[in-house]
């Protein structure tokens, strides 16, 4: 008999394990006129797979449901997370369905554990310098960003096995990354001028990392990036690099608080302002670890003057292949009006390529949190949202893809608003 192809649909199930040998054999009655032959099944569906068993009996699907159950933990039954697709609007979903909306590009905020976050008070608007003025301090600094070291750290970030936020690896990553960052302030000579960094910790293992560069007020310039990866496809046992979503974004501002502590006034707390470096815990999982950081700053009466996020900063193949110009994106919705107009004037002062505009959508990274707090945000990217990695939170993710020295714009970029804020009177 000659060869021949057929699809067949099975119904929908819900996780587990399930015979579906009738199933089969009634949409494929051919397979009753081979006794030898060779039979090549591809499943088109990434989240489920067929496999081959001599005993039908119900205990084998038992065995095996228990089996996958250990390696790749669900929640428990019942569990559900309230999340927030746009401002008011929100929805219970399980974990399962939280990593389906994301690998449709759907971004939301888990806003189980902080539901009041926003509700204390009304969004503080601050008015920021029409052009910057510290070119005397950043200018000379510009050279020393180095793209040897944002390559090294981002090779140690990248060798974790996944940074998810649940993972033992993720908690390692993060242990790696405060040293990291403690090992600069110590060799800035800040720390006894009242420089630190700390653990704001979370009951799923992975902190998340701060950074404290205190000044003359307490009046707190934020600088964000999430230190998390994932597969989603399964996030507890795939590898997940992370290498640009957003190891990038992490070790440009790494590299960007190394620079700044060589600022003698800065190191010594003589700014105006106190500046704080943050890397997030589980952004992925939806902006969980800034929404319980900003919760609490909220809580605390924390003054934040601004936040500037930074999530993927190293990608620029696809906008290249389209024939666009090298640039920093600069997102224009859901972000500060003011703090983002600051933010492309520093760009033209202290960038060497242009900024081009661009939306993400709402939740779509940390600075939402800060947002929600009623903090000013704004957020930028590797270039236009349409042209980003299209390896995020695949095995794909990886160094190999990056561009270092579109990350020293971004530097350069974090170097000039910490610089001019720091010195700004609000």
């Amino acid at each position: 008999m000659a060869w021949f192809q057929k699809t067949i649909s099975l119904p929908p199930k819900s996780r587990g394990s399930y015979l579906v040998t009738d199933t089969v054999v009634a949409q494929l009655p051919e397979i009753k006129q081979y006794k030898v032959g060779l039979l090549h099944l591809f499943v088109q569906h990434t989240s489920c797979a067929l496999s081959m068993n001599e005993n039908w009996d119900e205990d084998v699907r038992a065995d095996m449901s228990d089996a996958l159950d250990r390696i790749v933990p669900t929640d428990k039954k019942g569990d559900l997370y309230l999340i927030e697709l746009a401002p008011g609007e929100t929805r219970w979903v399980t974990e399962d369905d939280k990593w389906a909306l994301k690998r449709e590009g759907i971004n939301f905020m888990d806003i189980t554990a902080t539901p009041d976050l926003g509700t204390f008070g009304a969004q503080t608007t601050y008015s920021y310098p029409s052009a910057p003025s510290q070119q005397s301090i950043v200018e000379p600094l510009l050279s020393n960003l180095s793209q040897k070291n944002l390559r090294s750290n981002l090779e140690v970030f990248t060798a974790f096995h996944t940074r998810y936020y649940k993972s033992s690896s993720g908690a390692e990553s993060s242990a790696w990354l405060q040293a990291r960052a403690e090992e600069i302030v110590h060799d800035s000579g800040a720390k006894k001028h009242g420089a630190s960094v700390s653990a704001f910790t979370h009951p799923w293992g992975q902190n998340t990392v701060v950074a404290t560069i205190p000044g003359r007020s307490n009046k707190t310039v934020v600088i964000g990036a999430h230190q998390d990866s994932i597969n989603l496809f399964l996030p507890s046992l795939l590898a997940a690099p992370g290498a640009d979503d957003d190891g990038s974004g992490t070790v440009t501002i790494l590299e960007a608080l190394r620079v700044l502590l060589t600022i003698p006034e800065i190191a010594r707390g003589e700014a105006n302002n106190t500046i704080e470096f943050h890397w997030y815990s589980a952004e992925e999982g939806g902006l969980l670890g800034s929404q319980a950081l900003f919760s609490t700053y909220q809580q605390q009466g924390r003054q934040v003057v601004a936040m500037l996020q930074q999530d993927m900063t190293g990608y620029v193949a696809r906008a290249a292949a389209a024939g666009q110009p090298e640039s920093v994106g600069i997102v224009m919705d859901f972000v500060d009006p003011g703090l983002t107009r600051f933010i492309k004037a520093v760009v033209g002062a202290y960038c060497e390529i242009p900024f081009v505009e661009t939306k993400c959508g709402y939740a779509c990274s940390d600075h939402a949190s800060a947002s929600k707090a009623g903090y000013p945000s704004a957020f930028v990217l590797e270039g236009e949202f349409k042209y980003s990695d299209p390896k995020v939170h695949t095995t794909g993710d990886v160094i190999d893809l990056l561009d270092f020295g579109h990350m020293v714009q971004h530097a350069r970029l974090t170097l000039g608003v910490a610089v001019e804020l720091a010195f700004t009177s609000f």
